[in-house]
């Protein structure tokens, strides 16, 4: 049979479902994939119950019904301060995935330039690989994460068309600064730059970190597209229920390639999720104490084992190196036979270090771990990583 296509050379599942299938065997805690597995507020259940009582159920406009459209645009004013003026600089995705894969197809030519910082994301650089686009890395390290951005203008060429940025981050849990935003938009003004930010944990933020986005920053709107969602913040990962904020010229146009992909999001579903802008804030304000104190379980279990652990300014993850734990334990020599001995001696998952980095080797001593579990679920995870592994 012929070939298939180019782009599938180099695929391969991620291994954080590869640790998913192997705890379904052992009776296993997943601080893996970042599930999120806490209830979904009854007021967005209801409104999707509703919806799909009253046969709700034909196609929407490619941008979203009407009324999400109309809430996003003042979140996104009031929240995010990002200077949007009309609903037709808001478009509705099947999920924040949907809206990067939209912003991709519509940005990047095959043989494009795009800079990423790692740790990254590795959907995102899978999938820009099988766009076709050249991915050029700029390292950053634990515990600050700091920016080198003398490391990135020497990076850019006339190839070079686009920055991708998460803030707060995953898995590194940094929190961009508005000095880095502003740093980072010189850049891109210099340079002629689009950047593409996901924002998707902008609520999960500790130790008074504020969430700053790049798109509210003076001239970085006309060149910057914004994406989130729905899944972390009101935990409904398996919704696909995400958004894109841009400039109209472009959304018009990922719009139309998002029409071709998938015509629109589920509208039941739509018509759920915007009832969410009617619940009291004080959701958001429960919701960054119960993060804030699984981070504070999830570190100091991490420390009391021995990992060394750069705590997270936001989202919810953290990513600790495993390296003391070699002097004390076997099966720690790399981050593939650190995550199969926490699966074997204690039933915990989850994700190794190398995939967030483009060079195996750099993620050879670190685990990301997910704390966005019920908290007696992520007791008892740290429960069984404290008796497997014992402090000294």
């Amino acid at each position: 049979m012929k070939a298939l296509a180019e782009r599938t050379e180099g695929l391969k599942q991620s291994s954080i479902r590869a640790i998913t299938q192997l705890l379904e065997g052992v009776d296993g805690i997943n601080l893996g994939q970042g599930i999120c597995d806490m209830p979904t507020p009854d007021a967005i259940k209801s409104g999707a119950h509703r919806a799909i009582d009253e046969d709700r159920s034909i196609y929407s406009h490619y941008g979203g019904i009407m009324p999400l459209q109309e809430a996003l645009k003042k979140k996104a004013n009031e929240y995010n301060q990002i200077p949007i003026t009309s609903i037709d600089e808001i478009m509705v995705t099947v999920g924040a995935t949907g809206a990067f894969v939209a912003t991709m197809f519509t940005l990047l030519n095959p043989g494009d330039e795009v800079i990423v910082f790692e740790p990254y994301y590795s959907y995102h650089c899978d999938l820009l690989k099988a766009m076709g686009t050249k991915l050029k890395f700029v390292r950053t390290a634990a515990p600050d994460w700091a920016i080198d951005f003398d490391a990135v203008d020497r990076l850019v060429t006339d190839r070079t068309k686009a920055i991708i940025i998460t803030t707060p981050g995953n898995p590194s849990g940094k929190v961009w600064s508005r000095q880095d935003l502003e740093t980072l938009v010189a850049l891109m003004q210099k340079h002629d730059l689009y950047a593409i930010t996901d924002e998707i944990y902008e609520y999960m933020l500790y130790d008074g970190n504020k969430h700053v986005s790049l798109a509210s920053i003076p001239g970085a709107f006309e060149r910057t597209i914004t994406l989130s969602g729905f899944s972390k913040t009101y935990n409904m990962t398996g919704w696909r229920i995400g958004y894109a904020v841009g400039p109209e010229p472009i959304i018009a146009k990922m719009g139309l390639l998002a029409d071709l992909i998938y015509i629109c999001a589920p509208t039941p579903l739509q018509y759920g999720v915007a009832e969410a802008f009617g619940m009291s804030d004080d959701y958001f304000k429960e919701m960054g104490e119960a993060y804030d104190r699984k981070r504070t379980l999830m570190c100091e279990t991490l420390e009391e084992i021995g990992f060394i652990v750069p705590w997270p300014e936001g989202s919810y993850y953290v990513l600790a190196d495993f390296s003391p734990l070699r002097e004390r334990f076997e099966g720690f020599e790399d981050d593939l036979s650190a995550s199969h001995t926490l699966v074997e001696k204690a039933r915990v998952g989850t994700v190794t270090g190398r995939s967030f980095f483009e060079d195996d080797i750099n993620g050879a001593s670190v685990l990301r771990f997910c704390f966005a579990k019920e908290y007696p679920i992520l007791e008892e995870a740290c429960r069984r990583l404290k008796e497997a592994f014992p402090a000294t």
